[in-house]
């Protein structure tokens, strides 16, 4: 499918003179079939994730303390050795089942704080260490008797800007529902100006893949041309794409415009069930933020003062899309839901 508009020529930063008032915006739900985003969910779930799961952010993983997450029931824990190796297994003490979260970190060895048992990420009574893999970002954790897939060595990383010539900043998310909730979510950019009119304008929905049940290859490229509002009437016009490399990741790159080359990747990791036995998911997204202007040379320097700002950013959008992936479930989960 292509519509719409060519981006190029426009203006780094443009001024909207006459807005749309939202309700007079051209209505989208034609162009966003059922079809295309359950076909593109599908080829995703059927792409290889090597096992792997996004836990959390690098920098949370500090000198005196385990980054822990529950995976699918699992509880893992991830903190680093003496000489700053990730050293990644279960949250669970082989001594007596004390939890290993709340456990410290002292000279590179988990100690656990019930009894003491010191753990180095060795083996040891048969508590397994888990492949861990730092991408300089994020985390991730290799669970195999979890994913039930052939493992890989590592896991599929989406292409990013190179770290230290850009802003980077993580945030982090928890709803009730599945992992293909949250993609399915990512998959469908006709909702951003709708939904989300504080923070987008003018987005067109240029190609989106035709569906194609038989070939779990075919490309899953969204390409949309979309404004982020600024302040007032000032927005930033750029042309993005929107792929999903693995199961449980959408990447929506920035290819034209201000800030080309940026990346925000979204990772869906499954936690467990709540005490009703409804699914919760954490949403880890990491946005990537690159520019070849001057000026971004002093943004890597607040890097700092405006990580927060991102982060702030980011959680507007997800309180919206965490409503729409936890409805999406609900009726999934009942029977009600269209298709």
């Amino acid at each position: 499918m292509s519509t719409g508009r060519s981006h190029r020529g426009r203006f780094p930063l443009s001024l909207r003179r006459h807005p749309v008032p939202w309700e007079r915006q051209r209505p989208t739900w034609r162009d966003a079939r059922p079809a295309f985003i359950a076909q593109a969910l599908k080829r995703a779930q059927a792409r290889p994730s090597g096992n792997w799961y996004v836990i959390g952010a690098a920098q949370d993983i500090r000198s005196d303390r385990p980054l822990s997450r529950t995976v699918a029931g699992e509880e893992v824990v991830v903190w680093r050795d003496a000489e700053g190796r990730l050293a990644a297994g279960p949250g669970i003490c082989p001594h007596l089942g004390a939890p290993l979260r709340d456990s410290p970190v002292r000279c590179g060895k988990l100690v656990c704080h019930w009894h003491g048992l010191a753990l180095t990420g060795a083996p040891f009574a048969g508590w397994e260490p888990l492949p861990v893999h730092d991408d300089g970002l994020l985390v991730w954790v290799r669970l195999d008797h979890v994913g039930g897939e052939s493992p890989l060595e590592v896991p599929v990383v989406p292409t990013r800007p190179a770290l230290p010539t850009a802003v980077s900043a993580v945030y982090t998310d928890f709803g009730r529902c599945e992992p293909e909730d949250i993609v399915a979510n990512r998959l469908d950019p006709w909702h951003g100006a709708w939904f989300h009119p504080y923070s987008f304008v003018d987005l067109t929905v240029l190609d989106a893949p035709e569906p194609s049940p038989h070939d779990a290859a075919a490309g899953d490229g969204f390409t949309a041309d979309v404004s982020f509002r600024l302040a007032g009437r000032f927005v930033v016009p750029v042309r993005a794409v929107f792929t999903a490399p693995e199961p449980r990741t959408v990447v929506m790159h920035i290819t034209e415009g201000e800030g080309e080359g940026s990346v925000v990747e979204t990772h869906a990791t499954p936690l467990g069930v709540d005490d009703r036995g409804r699914p919760r998911t954490a949403v880890i997204e990491a946005i990537v933020a690159a520019s070849d202007r001057r000026g971004f040379i002093a943004a890597r320097a607040a890097a700092p003062l405006i990580r927060p700002i991102i982060r702030a950013t980011a959680g507007r959008l997800w309180r919206d899309d965490l409503a729409y992936a936890e409805r999406r479930w609900e009726l999934r989960s009942t029977g009600r839901f269209p298709g």
